[in-house]
């Protein structure tokens, strides 16, 4: 037995968009066009933050805090070692919570002898500096 998509309202007005009658009318474009808008934003609205993700926040504001107090680059494993709530987690577990602070641009990597090191500072400044290099 096939299984169907259920076909949603955004569906319905991305298609009514293809209509031969629509297109070039611009009344009925910017419309439709406001309605999609309109669906994105109560789509966006309606979405809460996990516990999960309300405890990765705190979790990446100790990894902030850590690294602030840290006069050197560190790895992964020392901040499993140093900060006392991270005993239990696996270097993935870290890694994920650095990845999103290097992506919100607070946090850098580098590497030495192919050894990943993490300090406060954005990345990608510096590759825009350097011309993308």
């Amino acid at each position: 037995m096939a299984t169907t998509a259920k076909v949603t309202k955004k569906d319905m007005f991305e298609a009514l968009l293809k209509v031969d009658g629509i297109v070039g009318n611009k009344e009925f474009e910017d419309f439709i066009k406001h309605e999609i808008e309109l669906l994105d934003n109560k789509k966006k609205a309606d979405r809460k933050p996990t516990q999960a993700q309300k405890d990765n926040e705190g979790y990446r504001t100790e990894i902030l805090n850590f690294l602030a107090t840290i006069d050197a680059p560190v790895t992964i494993k020392d901040m499993t070692n140093g900060i006392e709530s991270f005993a239990d987690f696996n270097n993935q577990k870290v890694n994920h919570l650095l990845i999103t602070l290097r992506e919100e641009g607070k946090v850098k990597r580098t590497y030495k002898k192919k050894v990943a090191y993490f300090e406060l500072g954005n990345e990608n400044e510096e590759v825009a500096e350097n011309g993308g290099e």
